[in-house]
């Protein structure tokens, strides 16, 4: 699969990286007793631990809300999408399952302080690209509002942009009928290339253990 990062990403932050995974011939189903209970437990270790802290505070909140300011938007008005489930959790409003995927999607998210999107490859058409969203460009997103895309990342195909790290939008979501899928990790820019791809091959390895079928990944960085 065709992937790249647009020059404008990579220009203001030349060590901006995503992961990348295609995964073939999986099955979503409701979510095993072991990954509900280990992400329900997750969050209520978060939940403790953020009783006298700021969310802001955590380094990859930090991070993702800096990147989201040098490409010129504020982030207290558009959150990453990881500082938004840790809001809820610190809310006690904890995630419920949803079913497979996402819990998992969910709890990698959550771990590792990134926004992670998965999108059903079937609703995707051709190469992908990671660029920054035009003036004119929005999309109705899974939180059922049309949203403006202009100066946030987004995760785009053929057709347009089905993804952001701020909100991913309701073209292209994983459901029970999805068979093949892309899962696109927005890294921490700090972490360094050998530490992301081991990262994104164990979110792999756990998501193909649950799901089947296989599946392959990459880092997509500056050459």
């Amino acid at each position: 699969m065709e992937i790249k990062l647009s020059e404008e990403i990579i220009e203001k932050i030349p060590n901006f990286k995503v992961g990348i995974i295609v995964y073939k011939n999986i099955t979503v189903a409701e979510s095993p007793q072991m990954i509900r209970g280990r992400l329900q437990l997750f969050q209520e270790s978060i939940y403790f631990d953020l009783e006298n802290k700021n969310v802001t505070e955590l380094s990859g909140i930090q991070e993702w809300r800096n990147i989201f300011k040098i490409y010129g938007k504020d982030p207290n008005r558009y959150r990453p999408s990881v500082e938004a489930l840790y809001r809820r959790v610190q809310k006690q409003n904890f995630l419920s399952s949803i079913q497979s995927a996402t819990d998992i999607n969910n709890f990698f998210s959550l771990q590792y302080q990134v926004p992670i999107g998965i999108y059903d490859l079937d609703n995707l058409n051709g190469a992908i690209s990671i660029r920054l969203g035009t003036e004119e460009e929005e999309y109705t997103g899974l939180n059922g509002r049309i949203n403006s895309l202009n100066r946030l990342i987004v995760s785009s195909d053929n057709v347009g942009a089905f993804g952001s790290p701020f909100v991913d939008s309701d073209r292209a979501p994983v459901t029970f009928a999805t068979q093949n899928a892309l899962q696109v990790i927005y890294l921490r820019p700090s972490t360094d290339v050998e530490k992301s791809m081991r990262l994104t091959e164990s979110l792999m390895n756990m998501f193909i253990q649950i799901h089947g079928g296989e599946a392959s990944f990459q880092i997509i960085r500056c050459p």
